[in-house]
């Protein structure tokens, strides 16, 4: 799931480079705005049917702990 989910992140903020990892603090990546927030948030709901809220989102910080959040919403 990691290796997916880190692809349709890059998709998703159009990042051609190899700079998204699972440690990368997604909010200091260049392409990161409210836009992206929001594409994010529509990603993860299309491909894994998981919403997560604002205020939920807002803790996270790493792209690991993106995934972690979507794995125990569909737990």
């Amino acid at each position: 799931m990691e290796t997916r989910f880190i692809e349709l992140f890059k998709e998703t903020l159009e990042i051609e480079a190899d700079t998204v990892h699972l440690d990368t603090v997604f909010r200091e990546l260049e392409q990161w705005d409210s836009l992206a927030f929001l594409s994010v948030i529509a990603m993860i709901d299309e491909e894994y049917d998981v919403v997560i809220e604002g205020n939920d989102f807002k803790k996270l910080v790493t792209i690991s702990e993106l995934i972690e959040e979507i794995k125990k919403r569909k737990a």
